[in-house]
């Protein structure tokens, strides 16, 4: 009786997640909560799921990952990249991009390629910048460390009793459908739209300026007197006077005879500013004043902004700048910007004041799109130090003369003794959602097998089948998790579906690894929408792509993506 229950309660998980009424890192911690609250768990294993050493050791790469950021590799080669034609650029950016994100973070690696693929004039951006997100995604199937999602399924088959999965366990069905999707998408790419973004950037209707004449009676009141604090449709983002920006505005600045008032936001409210007398407003040309101090940001995935407003989080206090426009996808937001919730992805133009780049929150919050990067770059020896150790550890770990959790360990406390690292910066960005999801999701994992529920679904699923192939099986849990990472996140899919198949295969009496392996290429396996992973986030905005786009070249990719993986993995992994 309690296993239909908790197939209920699947059931009702997929649709609050899939509807975006609560968050992974809300609805796995009360899922997992209620399997102890109910006995399913016990205590130690509901405790010792959040110090899961698969778990503990993905925590600790992404921790030296960001040193890893921080030094300048591929971006020093990014104009080699893309010399000669636009498809052969593509292809050697891709081939790049894979490369990198096969060992390092593929957050970090486009990340560092997304100001300098924006900002070239050789090639439109918008035909480069999905294809560097699907490469990160192709080079992160490669290795056991490519990809967090890799190790989460890693901490699923450690705690389900099976011997861990090794670093290049992933390299003979990983390579193939890697070196297939670089060749797939050089053949579709060109779809993409070749309008550049900066073509298709912010425009004249998003500013407006705005004198205050001499006799005005607004000289000589605040800002805040004036009633200028909240406008419909408009935002006071800047004043310049007698040559001199004033960014961002405080509520207590006051007016002067003579001052330009930039405005940002829906300039089609351009009637609100009747209400002032003495303000003159005269035209479109505000853009060309504000190009000193603008800078494109893109909200990051761990960013506290994240289904927020501007005026609940006081973005102002806190970054110091003031928010010109926010652009998500292919369409500007207009309205009012400070009732906006934010999203993951979201593109802001900001006008920043001179205390922007010092704040130690940025880095967290945001990728700037900027050719000054926010923190410094590594040295030349930092870089040695921090790529040469690294290398080191997964070697050592590749050939089992170290375990990969060690070596990381000695890793961190070399790069934290050297001062490449800080406690600041590990304190800033330790992943502590993380840890809250995956040890949640182990826990939930846990319980469907012992609750029974993951049999039950197992026989739906081999009934729905209509076969006892091991080889259609496979084929149907490929499918089921490829289309929960398109809706929900891959953690969440593999979560789900990894006690599914391992029941599908005991029920078959097959060797269990070939449909482990194929949840871990079916959870990485996010090609058809923007919002499903977070490098396709990263450059939603700033290609000003549309959801169609994402569809247009993703299908072609996700269908030999799918075909390889089905196929091969069988092969490299015989049942």
């Amino acid at each position: 009786m309690m296993a239909w229950w908790v197939v209920l309660a699947v059931v009702a998980l997929v649709f609050v997640l899939v509807s975006g009424r609560l968050a992974p890192v809300v609805a796995f911690p009360l899922w997992a909560a209620g399997f102890y609250l109910s006995g399913v768990i016990d205590e130690q294993r509901f405790l010792g799921n959040y110090a899961n050493p698969a778990l503990a050791t993905l925590v600790l790469l992404m921790l030296v990952s960001l040193a890893l950021e921080r030094a300048p590799l591929i971006e020093r080669f990014t104009s080699r990249l893309l010399a000669g034609s636009e498809r052969f650029a593509l292809v050697k950016l891709s081939a790049a991009t894979a490369l990198c994100s096969a060992f390092l973070n593929n957050t970090a690696v486009v990340g560092a390629l997304l100001g300098a693929v924006r900002n070239q004039q050789r090639h439109a951006p918008a035909r480069l910048l999905m294809p560097l997100s699907y490469a990160a995604i192709l080079g992160g199937v490669v290795t056991l460390v490519g990809t967090s999602t890799n190790l989460v399924v890693n901490s699923f088959v450690v705690a389900a009793g099976l011997p861990a999965l090794k670093m290049f366990d992933f390299i003979w069905v990983g390579v193939p459908v890697a070196l297939i999707g670089v060749a797939v998408l050089a053949l579709t790419a060109l779809r993409l739209p070749a309008a550049s973004s900066e073509a298709r950037g912010p425009g004249q209707r998003y500013f407006l300026e705005a004198k205050v004449l001499a006799g005005s009676p607004l000289v000589g009141r605040s800002i805040e007197d004036n009633r200028m604090r909240n406008l419909e449709g408009l935002f006071l983002v800047e004043i310049l006077r007698d040559g001199r920006l004033l960014s961002p505005v405080g509520p207590g600045e006051v007016l002067d005879g003579g001052d330009l008032l930039i405005f940002a936001g829906e300039v089609g409210r351009v009637q609100v500013l009747e209400q002032f007398p003495g303000l003159e407003v005269f035209g479109n040309q505000a853009d060309a004043l504000l190009r000193a101090n603008l800078v494109e940001a893109v909200i990051a995935s761990g960013s506290e902004l994240a289904n927020r407003t501007l005026r609940e989080v006081d973005f102002r206090t806190m970054f110091d700048a003031g928010v010109v426009a926010i652009r998500r996808g292919d369409r500007p937001l207009t309205g009012q910007l400070g009732r906006i919730p934010l999203r993951v992805g979201d593109a802001l133009l900001l006008a920043t004041g001179s205390d922007f780049r010092q704040h130690r929150n940025i880095d967290r919050n945001f990728h700037v799109l900027g050719a000054t990067p926010l923190r410094p770059r590594l040295s030349t020896s930092e870089t040695r130090l921090a790529l040469g150790l690294f290398v080191g550890v997964i070697a050592l770990a590749a050939f089992g003369v170290l375990p990969l959790l060690a070596g990381l360990l000695v890793l961190l406390a070399t790069l934290l003794g050297r001062r490449v690292l800080t406690l600041g910066e590990l304190r800033r960005r330790f992943p502590f959602e993380l840890i809250l999801v995956i040890g949640s999701a182990l826990t939930v994992a846990a319980g469907l097998e012992r609750s029974g529920a993951a049999a039950l679904l197992a026989d739906g699923v081999l009934t729905v089948i209509g076969s006892d192939s091991a080889r259609a099986t496979l084929i149907g849990i490929y499918l089921l998790t490829a289309v929960l990472t398109e809706l929900v996140s891959n953690a969440a899919a593999a979560a789900l579906v990894f006690p599914l198949a391992m029941s599908a295969a005991h029920a078959l009496g097959v060797d269990p690894m070939p449909m482990v392996m194929t949840v871990a290429y079916g959870a990485s396996a996010c090609f058809l929408m923007p919002f499903g992973y977070q490098t396709h986030m990263m450059v939603y905005s700033v290609g000003r792509y549309s959801v169609r786009d994402y569809l247009r070249v993703g299908w072609p990719l996700a269908l030999a993506y799918g075909v390889g993986v089905v196929v091969l993995v069988p092969i490299a992994f015989p049942f």
